[in-house]
């Protein structure tokens, strides 16, 4: 009784040392922000623990749907955030706008290209696979729309994820890929070719949503109420993201 009454008061006394874990799954557009925001948050909570995950918001709203234990979804458009709420993952109400961004052209400086209805003359050009990337499928609104999807179509080299598209144009790989304004910031050799009209797309934003877990996660909660700071603003800003005020 001695021993097992020593055990549960150690237990009581690690307990409060143990890290409170947040499972954070984000569109691999915002992993440069997401981690500084992790970076600052923690400044003033060191007993969080992050296990964040990057990458097309399709797939990880998938990766949700099957199972996989998530506390904070970002999500690159509204309609995989759309998605988890019809399958009572996330509750539509709880749904916040968290960024904007917009999608450019990247290439080679000695790529010359001044208008969508040019690039049948380029060869290959990287997007992020439409099916599960919202970069990809803003990009073929945009073709479309510009009467040039069909013409460029067998030239299109599909990435996983935007950050993808944008490492094969910057490594001279493909002649150009179609990333957001963000990612080509972070870009080495690629410059930007051209600025893709917000006409000829859906406005990209990122929402922001606790999982129907994340909810019952008091650290999850207090580092979503952070994402909606001044000081978080101020973050996403700093790497390009569009924010209100």
């Amino acid at each position: 009784m001695k021993l097992l009454t020593q055990l549960l008061l150690l237990l009581l006394l690690a307990s409060p040392l143990r890290a409170e874990e947040i499972r954070l799954s984000a569109a691999a557009s915002m992993t440069n922000a997401v981690r500084d925001l992790m970076t600052a948050y923690s400044a003033t909570a060191s007993k969080v623990r992050f296990l964040p995950n990057f990458g097309g918001s399709g797939s990880l709203a998938k990766q949700i749907a099957q199972g996989a234990p998530v506390d904070l979804y970002i999500s690159a458009n509204p309609q995989w955030m759309d998605y988890l709420a019809e399958e009572g993952l996330v509750r539509k109400e709880g749904v916040v706008p968290l960024a904007a961004n917009a999608l450019v052209l990247v290439g080679q400086s000695s790529t010359s290209l001044k208008t969508l209805e040019q690039l049948p003359s380029l060869g290959r050009i990287a997007i992020g696979s439409p099916r599960s990337v919202p970069a990809g499928q803003y990009t073929e609104q945009a073709l479309n729309a510009a009467g040039v999807l069909e013409a460029v179509r067998p030239n299109l080299v599909l990435a996983k994820d935007v950050r993808h598209a944008l490492a094969y144009a910057d490594r001279g790989v493909v002649d150009a890929a179609f990333v957001y304004k963000t990612d080509a910031l972070l870009a080495q050799n690629a410059r930007v070719l051209l600025e893709v009209p917000v006409s000829l797309h859906s406005p990209i934003t990122y929402p922001l949503a606790l999982t129907e877990q994340g909810r019952g996660n008091a650290a999850a909660v207090a580092f979503f109420n952070y994402l909606a700071t001044e000081e978080a603003r101020t973050v996403l800003r700093k790497h390009g993201f569009g924010v209100e005020p």
